[in-house]
């Protein structure tokens, strides 16, 4: 075996780097809550200089738990898109980096009018272009009271071209 067949071998096998993702400012661990729920507000996956960002489902929940603005749809939307940018600054991301986002709504068929233009606008105020992927799905969320959450993936990378 020759040394570039051993070494593609080895990082065939390797273990990819990951860590969960926080922000303690703005959110708190769901294992932490009263009724702990066992999942990471997101992981950091490391493959030689590309990031991915996999944010988990995220709501109107502030740093000790509790949820935020209930019965206000709106104002749940911009807390839930304030906690995805502060968990995307915590790994030195922004919107201009997220490919995709999943959007779980308790009621599509009250809420999408005023989600889709609270999205658009908030998309225009960070100026993406082009837009993330995105599905919008309505769901039963994991508390009664909140009325959208969002799950988001980022790409970046580490490693920039020599100039």
């Amino acid at each position: 075996m020759n040394i570039m067949t051993e070494l593609m071998e080895t990082l065939a096998h390797a273990p990819i780097e990951k860590r969960p993702i926080t922000n303690y400012s703005v959110l708190n661990e769901a294992y932490a809550y009263d009724k702990p729920s066992s999942f990471s507000r997101g992981m950091r996956i490391d493959l030689n200089g590309l990031v991915i960002l996999l944010i988990s489902g995220t709501a109107s929940i502030d740093e000790h738990g509790v949820s935020l603005h209930i019965g206000d749809f709106r104002k749940q939307m911009r807390r839930t898109l304030q906690n995805i940018t502060a968990l995307l600054e915590a790994e030195g991301a922004t919107w201009h980096d997220i490919v995709r986002t999943s959007c779980y709504l308790r009621d599509i068929d009250r809420d999408y009018d005023v989600f889709n233009a609270g999205r658009t606008a908030f998309f225009k105020e960070q100026g993406l272009d082009p837009l993330p992927a995105s599905t919008g799905i309505e769901a039963h969320l994991c508390r009664p009271e909140l009325l959208i959450e969002i799950e988001a993936i980022a790409m970046f990378r580490t490693d920039k071209p020599k100039e």
